[in-house]
């Protein structure tokens, strides 16, 4: 048997074994790309962090907001975090009554001229060079600058612990604002792995979406990191968080919630749809520190892929009356 042939034996078991499809079985043999390699531990200590967000793309609001993320990455540090996760907009969250090319009275088309993009490359670059300071990943929300006069992504920047960019997640599911005056929406997916787990990206609205968060449980990820600046106070968690929990509970997977600091608190649910790990609700920048760890014998989670993958069909009943007649009881 050729080499090919045998890999594709290799994926078919897998396929199998497992109950998965036989594209998400070959992700398991050709993992997310562009990671730098870390020792695969199966164990991950994430910070989700919650910080004010700045509706001005001003010099000064892009600083301060610089300056907030790099406080809250050295305390993820001395909580001994493995990788820090901020919110949509962590470096700027633009208001769309400030963008307004019409002005603040009426929402119309952005203008990105007012965008000090020059200080945002600075602050992401500082940013960026603290994550290789101090040997932490950093999850961070912002405006990705495309080429005028194409509008901007609205982003998730993954940075490693060596200061490099490994990838970024663009906003696919933009709100009628957005995509009407704003943002150009994403392509696709992005995932990357750490310390032995897959962690998917998702962002802004998209938690709305169910779909997105089960095509996540199809790339085999242990934990997605949403991000987000949604509604929610920190005395009503709201549809938001809500629906956050409940897709970790249908998928089995971890799900960090990061969000505004006057919101819903930030925090990490577990794969059975709990809290494992909350900020603190009084409406201040601040982080929450769980430990990850991936469980290869996480039987609900193996059921359900079993039950979607079409396993079940040589069980089912064929030249039966009795299951065919609706009007017998």
């Amino acid at each position: 048997m050729t080499t090919n042939g045998n890999f594709k034996r290799r994926v078919r078991a897998r396929a199998a074994k497992t109950g998965q499809s036989y594209t998400t079985s070959l992700r398991h043999f050709r993992p997310a790309p562009a990671v730098d390699p870390v020792p695969g531990t199966g164990r991950v200590r994430p910070a989700v962090a919650q910080t004010a967000l700045r509706g001005n793309p001003s010099g000064d609001g892009l600083r301060d907001s610089g300056d907030d993320v790099r406080g809250l990455m050295r305390e993820a540090h001395a909580a001994g975090a493995t990788l820090v996760h901020f919110p949509e907009g962590a470096t700027c969250s633009p208001d769309k009554h400030v963008m307004s090319v019409a002005g603040p009275d009426v929402v119309g088309p952005a203008d990105w001229e007012r965008f000090e993009w020059d200080v945002l490359r600075q602050e992401l670059t500082a940013i960026a060079d603290l994550s290789r300071e101090l040997g932490l990943w950093t999850v961070l929300g912002s405006v990705h600058r495309l080429t005028p006069p194409n509008r901007p992504h609205n982003s998730l920047y993954v940075i490693s612990d060596r200061g490099r960019l490994v990838t970024r997640y663009d906003e696919r599911m933009l709100s009628s604002t957005k995509v009407t005056h704003m943002y150009a929406p994403g392509s696709g997916p992005a995932t990357f792995d750490l310390g032995g787990l897959r962690f998917g990206l998702l962002l802004g609205m998209e938690v709305h979406f169910p779909e997105l968060f089960l095509e996540q449980e199809g790339l085999d990820v242990d934990c997605v990191l949403f991000s987000t600046a949604g509604p929610g106070t920190p005395t009503d968690d709201g549809v938001f968080a809500a629906e956050a929990r409940a897709h970790a509970a249908t998928n089995g997977y971890w799900v960090a919630y990061a969000g505004p600091a006057r919101g819903v608190p930030s925090g990490v649910v577990s794969p059975a749809g709990q809290w494992a790990a909350r900020c603190p609700a009084g409406g201040n920048p601040a982080i929450a520190v769980v430990d990850l760890d991936a469980d290869p014998d996480d039987r609900a989670r193996r059921w359900r892929r079993a039950a979607r993958s079409g396993v079940y069909e040589p069980h089912f009943v064929r030249d039966d009356s009795r299951s065919d007649d609706l009007g017998a009881f």
